[in-house]
């Protein structure tokens, strides 16, 4: 069985330097990161397969690749809740934090209780994997019924004042995706919208220009009528 140190060894292998400068235009915090690409890592992840014990380990090197690594290999039936709280505040890049969510958290069973206990926090990572874990949860979780998300509508609503970028793209999306699970769903995230519109908030009228206009688009109108 490889060593987190020896998993740390081939992902220095697959890093290019020169991918940080780009990395960081897209706000991407390059701070104890080397350069691998997600495809690389999602090989990796593969050909490691799942060890929830090893995961652990990449989790405490720091290594930004080494984390979204440990979420891919990890397995989510032993997560716990104090694992995903002590992930949760070592967050402080988008892409990491959502990668995370959409690999690992939105797996376990303690998701849709994570979402309530975040979405209120103040730390901004904290309070983004809240909605980027109820974005990929209407991606993912196929089971869950509608009233699930509509019952998440007030939550984003009530984050849509926060004008912190990283927090309001994820309120955005959130919102946005529900909206494409299905037409009932379309119908109620508009409506959210149009009531997050009327706010007096910079964050808001972004958030509800961005959904409106994804939601009552063509390709997501054409797609959810099956036509």
């Amino acid at each position: 069985m490889a060593t987190a140190m020896e998993v740390l060894e081939r992902l220095r292998e697959k890093a290019r330097a020169d991918r940080l400068d780009g990395m960081a235009r897209y706000g991407i915090v390059t701070e104890n990161r080397l350069g691998v690409s997600v495809p690389d890592m999602r090989r990796l992840a593969k050909e490691l397969g799942k060890d929830h014990g090893l995961a652990l380990q990449l989790w405490k090197t720091g290594v930004q690749e080494a984390r979204i690594l440990a979420a891919l290999m990890d397995d989510a039936h032993a997560v716990t809740e104090e694992q995903m709280e002590e992930w949760v505040k070592d967050f402080n890049s988008w892409d990491v934090c959502d990668q995370v969510c959409m690999n690992l958290f939105d797996k376990t069973p303690h998701a849709w209780k994570k979402v309530r206990d975040w979405s209120t926090r103040e730390e901004e990572f904290v309070r983004r994997a809240a909605f980027s874990l109820i974005a990929c949860l209407a991606w993912h979780d196929k089971k869950a019924d509608d009233k699930m998300f509509v019952d998440l509508l007030p939550v984003i609503q009530d984050a849509a004042t926060d004008e912190r970028n990283y927090v309001k793209k994820a309120v955005s999306w959130a919102l946005r995706h529900i909206g494409k699970r299905n037409l009932s769903l379309n119908r109620e995230a508009l409506q959210t919208a149009r009531l997050i519109q009327k706010i007096d908030s910079r964050a808001a009228r972004w958030i509800a220009s961005d959904a409106i206009r994804e939601l009552e688009g063509e390709a997501v109108q054409r797609r959810l009528k099956g036509t």
